[in-house]
């Protein structure tokens, strides 16, 4: 999707996105950056709309403001029924993401960014375990990181709140 093809909102939200995501230009501000490093983060986007295309696109967009690849995590390749596979899988994403300088987007992202339950079973644990690695993983990463859905209601709170910027795209 190109930028143009957005609302004029959503082009605002958009190169808020990369402004925030691109390193200082100056030198003063740059050698501040890495002294501060440990207390720096990445971003965090969230595209919500009916359309999976439209999500795509705008995660698209995003990646072209800022002139990174994307990287879509294909969620059948990370998330596991082994217990502590999914992590394992996910911290091999977000290292190699590190190195790559991939911006990170992933679709649907209520299936794995849900909300934690009460604790009834071993299951339910280990579900709420993985949501707490990935609210860890998701703040010490220091790139772009686009969770898209069309269920925002579904997605655990303490993700939706780490989250600066909501690209709306409207339902159709």
């Amino acid at each position: 999707m190109e930028l143009n093809k957005l609302t004029q909102a959503q082009q605002d939200v958009v190169r808020s996105i990369a402004l925030a995501a691109r390193p200082p230009a100056d030198g003063i501000a740059r050698r501040a950056v890495s002294r501060d490093a440990a207390a720096r983060s990445g971003v965090g986007a969230l595209v919500v709309g009916s359309d999976r295309a439209a999500r795509a696109d705008a995660a698209a967009a995003i990646a072209k403001e800022l002139g990174a690849p994307l990287h879509r995590i294909d969620l059948s390749q990370v998330v596991s029924k082994y217990i502590g596979e999914t992590e394992k899988n996910l911290s091999k994403v977000f290292a190699d993401a590190e190195r790559a300088g991939w911006v990170l987007f992933f679709d649907e992202a209520d299936a794995l960014f849900g909300k934690r339950t009460d604790v009834k079973d071993a299951h339910d644990r280990y579900a709420n375990l993985e949501v707490a690695y990935l609210l860890q993983r998701i703040e010490e990463y220091n790139g772009v990181v686009i969770l898209a859905t069309n269920r925002k209601a579904s997605l655990d709170p303490a993700f939706t709140r780490r989250i600066r910027y909501v690209v709306d795209l409207p339902n159709v």
